[in-house]
């Protein structure tokens, strides 16, 4: 039996480029069928830790964040969702779109880890937010969401109100931090190697057939 290779995606759930170096590097595994020697793992990183519970209009907090004018935005938008279409995921910009805070997301993830369900439920959430104008800081969507999967939600909702849960989702953050991960998604392979950005399919082929190699 043939090592696995272990595959940490350190991404936020309403971070775009995050969804699309997924989608490629799901792509990449996919055309080389070897889906069984993968095992992958989502790591926690929140893009906004401040973010208050109403949220923040995504235009807005962009213009404040980086500076980008209400036509960078739009290009950005644009090109995003031709990309997301490349790779069969749907991303619905609206003008009354907002950046929520995620932490709630990511105690969840956790949660559905343990289930065998983490990356089934991370395509459902980003699939709620950039597909479908869901807000995934509202723990009604968050649960009916989870229910989708098939998780249950009193263990769920116990998870969210359990401070260790919250308090390990901010450990799990500073340790990616601490060994140099500032912008997402970065994908560690094996504890050795990362890759940040979102990366062309071809790029993740080649890592993964080296790592199969060696």
């Amino acid at each position: 039996m043939e090592s696995k290779i272990k595959i940490d995606v350190i991404s936020d759930v309403v971070c775009p480029w995050c969804t699309i170096g997924y989608k490629r590097l799901e792509k990449a595994i996919q055309e080389m069928g070897v889906q069984d020697q993968i095992e992958l793992e989502w790591q926690p990183f929140e893009l906004n830790p401040n973010m208050p519970p109403e949220g923040e209009n995504v235009q807005e907090h962009i213009a404040n964040k980086y500076g980008s004018s209400p036509e960078d935005w739009k290009r950005s938008q644009d090109h995003m969702a031709e990309v997301g279409a490349e790779l069969g995921f749907t991303f619905d910009y609206f003008d009354d779109m907002k950046i929520v805070n995620t932490r709630d997301a990511h105690v969840l993830l956790d949660f559905a880890k343990e289930q065998g369900k983490q990356t089934e439920l991370k395509m459902r959430l980003v699939s709620a937010y950039f597909s479908e104008r869901k807000d995934v800081s509202d723990r009604n969507i968050l649960l009916q969401e989870l229910k989708s999967v098939g998780l249950n939600t009193d263990g769920a909702l116990a998870r969210l109100d359990n401070d260790d849960a919250r308090y390990e989702v901010k450990t799990k953050e500073a340790y990616w931090q601490s060994v140099g991960v500032s912008s997402v998604p970065t994908m560690v392979f094996n504890n050795k190697s990362a890759l940040t950005g979102a990366q062309p399919v071809d790029v993740y082929k080649q890592v993964i057939t080296e790592l199969l190699a060696q």
